[in-house]
């Protein structure tokens, strides 16, 4: 009977030693997942805010619609990472702050943590992954022209000796320098602050066309006062591909982003959002683009990646 006791409180004493130990496995385990925090996540759960970066008039991707709330496809993808930020951090109150950024601020803002990430119509390509670093891509674009379609303006060969704006900061600005000074074209080149700036000044007749994006330029022509005299033309320059902008060297915040993504591509919650801003009525004036979706666009929908294009 004694031998009995002996054997049953063992038993129960190595039953509590069992429960101890996972107990504690559990805390050191949570302890590690805690430690294991860094870079912009670590930055965001110790002071209790993710800033995220948008643009002000970059139609349809982000931008402010009448209400002055920032909307568009690529601000989509930013509300859908900062949802899995809060989940991944269980800080379902986490603080959300906006700031707006432009094409020349951008990469300098980001680096000197003003703000954690952006979504807009930012080209990811070989020569700005050495300041920052890039998402799965959520869009990829022609470089093409807008002009009037009594211009006479059908390709660049047409732009010779012609004034033509592009927006200032942007992969299209550097493309149209190289394009004049290796053809000689003697372009009047006018670089302005943001895309709005750059289709006033093509609506106000001090420019003959637009050179950006095709998706912006159609963005830009359905804003205008009279979006049935543009049209976009020319042979694209170049191909580029859009990405969401993080800092350098932050592997664990890029692999939520880039997971973020790609469940929105793979689920078809992304081709819902491209229908939603490309092929529906929009603010601010609640026209529709009639962008088809692409290709190039539907491929990437299948396989996510990141690889720039140029």
């Amino acid at each position: 009977m004694a031998d009995l006791h002996r054997c049953s409180k063992g038993a129960v004493i190595m039953r509590m030693s069992k429960l101890v130990l996972t107990m504690m496995l559990l805390g050191a385990t949570c302890a590690v997942q805690a430690e294991e925090l860094n870079g912009t996540l670590k930055k965001i759960k110790d002071n209790g805010v993710i800033v995220v970066g948008h643009r002000e008039s970059s139609v349809p991707f982000s931008y402010y619609d009448n209400s002055q709330k920032v909307v568009g496809y690529s601000q989509d993808y930013s509300n859908q990472i900062v949802d899995a930020v809060k989940k991944k951090l269980n800080m379902p109150d986490l603080q959300v702050k906006l700031i707006p950024i432009t094409s020349q601020n951008r990469i300098p803002l980001l680096q000197n943590g003003t703000f954690d990430f952006e979504c807009g119509s930012t080209t990811n390509n070989l020569e700005r992954q050495k300041q920052a670093a890039f998402s799965n891509t959520i869009f990829v674009v022609g470089t093409r022209l807008l002009a009037k379609k009594d211009a006479g303006i059908k390709d660049f060969a047409d732009l010779a000796g012609k004034n033509v704006v592009v927006t200032s900061g942007t992969t299209s600005e550097i493309i149209l320098n190289q394009l004049n000074d290796q053809k000689n074209m003697k372009m009047r080149i006018i670089s302005a602050k943001d895309h709005g700036d750059s289709f006033r000044t093509l609506e106000s007749g001090r420019a003959v066309a637009f050179m950006m994006d095709d998706a912006l330029l159609a963005g830009e022509r359905a804003k205008a006062k009279q979006p049935a005299i543009w049209e976009i033309v020319g042979k694209p320059q170049t191909q580029e591909a859009y990405g969401c902008m993080l800092r350098k060297d932050d592997p664990q915040f890029k692999a939520l982003i880039d997971e973020t993504i790609s469940t929105a591509q793979k689920s078809g919650t992304a081709e819902k959002s491209f229908n939603r801003w490309f092929n529906q009525p929009i603010p601010p004036k609640n026209l529709n683009l009639n962008f088809t979706l692409s290709d190039e666009m539907k491929a990437l929908y299948k396989s996510p990646n990141d690889k720039a294009l140029n």
